[in-house]
């Protein structure tokens, strides 16, 4: 494997968790993952906000700098897809969304194990080979 590759974790959380998280990026809405959050430098963002932040900075700075402005704004204006964004959150460790392979394999053992029906749904691990992820569109 490309010793050069980063990965990045995202949850899947219930609607309720979603708000708290929204409101208090710790994790202290859920004991268990504060605590797998704390141990590694952690925080989660909800993508929903994340992207909202984007257009809101495109906006203020110009959107010709902003590749992905018209995409990301459609999104999050798209009633379906912003209810997924909104139940959607980036893991960062120590500020940064991308990270070393094992900082990620430690942290998706751990998480995967607190997956229930009401709390974190799933547990989905990125990385950083375009090959694997979706391109931005062309414009």
């Amino acid at each position: 494997m490309d010793s050069t590759l980063k990965f990045q974790l995202r949850l899947t959380v219930a609607p309720e968790l979603a708000e708290a998280l929204r409101a208090d990026a710790s994790g202290a809405a859920h004991k268990e993952l504060e605590r797998i959050l704390h141990r590694h430098d952690a925080s989660v963002k909800c993508q929903y906000d994340a992207f909202a932040d984007y257009v809101s900075e495109a906006e203020r700075d110009g959107i010709e700098q902003y590749p992905l402005y018209q995409w990301t704004r459609d999104t999050i204006e798209n009633p379906q897809k912003k209810a997924k964004y909104l139940r959607s959150f980036t893991v960062y460790v120590k500020g940064e969304q991308i990270y070393e392979k094992q900082v990620a394999d430690a942290m998706e053992t751990e998480l995967s194990e607190l997956v229930s029906e009401h709390g974190i749904q799933a547990v989905s691990k990125f990385d950083t080979n375009p090959a694997n992820n979706p391109q931005p569109p062309q414009r």
